[in-house]
């Protein structure tokens, strides 16, 4: 039997850039914290990974406390106006519009807090081409991505075989992989290349995603034929 494919989307990184919002607000809240602001390129490696995680690095600290400051503070700025720093990659609304017509099912999956990933998919539009947006809770309980996304298939009752994973870090590739599901590195993102290395298979421009998703979907076809 062919599956039908489930497309799962990361946000920051593959389908927006958000790093000028979530820069600010880290730097907004290391302001508060009178620590340091971090330099660019440690900046750049905090857009995809969980929140809490950074700034564990951020603040070299396992403190529990300080890290729930740091992240209250973060989001008094990313409320306000961080999510609204986004910009969509080019072509990105076109190739959902394609892609949504090829597969069963497209949920956006992220490591961002669900109440903003809403927000900002509603914002741009990208809703009228999903069946749901997963995102982290605010108390961190689903932060991990390979958790959140098992959380998606039991809650969505998909089969994992049948899904791809596309974003651009390792998270991503691993929490496919670790649920039984496919993954897609995005080369136009924060992950390198060697970052992404155990992807199925890679995408450099996001013009080149419907063509790949379709090999790959019918390269799964002519497998179980």
């Amino acid at each position: 039997m062919i599956r039908e494919p489930v497309f799962l989307f990361d946000l920051d990184g593959t389908l927006t850039d958000n790093y000028r919002g979530i820069s600010a607000s880290i730097v907004h809240a290391m302001q508060c914290l009178d620590v340091p602001a971090p330099d660019t390129a440690t900046l750049r490696g905090c857009v995809g990974p969980p929140l809490r995680d950074s700034f564990a690095r951020l603040l070299e600290t396992r403190d529990a406390v300080l890290i729930e400051r740091a992240i209250a503070h973060y989001r008094e700025r990313f409320a306000d106006v961080g999510w609204r720093e986004n910009v969509v990659y080019d072509g990105i609304d076109a190739i959902l519009s394609t892609l949504a017509a090829r597969a069963s099912r497209m949920f956006i999956c992220t490591a961002k807090p669900e109440v903003f990933a809403r927000r900002i998919a509603a914002h741009f539009g990208f809703d009228a081409h999903l069946d749901g947006v997963y995102g982290a809770d605010l108390a961190g309980a689903l932060d991990d991505k390979t958790r959140l996304l098992a959380h998606l298939l039991a809650t969505e009752r998909i089969e994992a075989a049948a899904t791809l994973m596309i974003g651009d870090r390792a998270n991503d590739i691993r929490a496919a992989h670790e649920n039984g599901a496919r993954a897609v590195g995005v080369l136009w993102g924060y992950g390198t290349r060697d970052e992404l290395s155990g992807a199925d298979a890679f995408v450099a421009g996001p013009e080149e995603l419907p063509d790949v998703l379709a090999q790959m979907i019918e390269s799964e076809a002519n497998r179980i034929r």
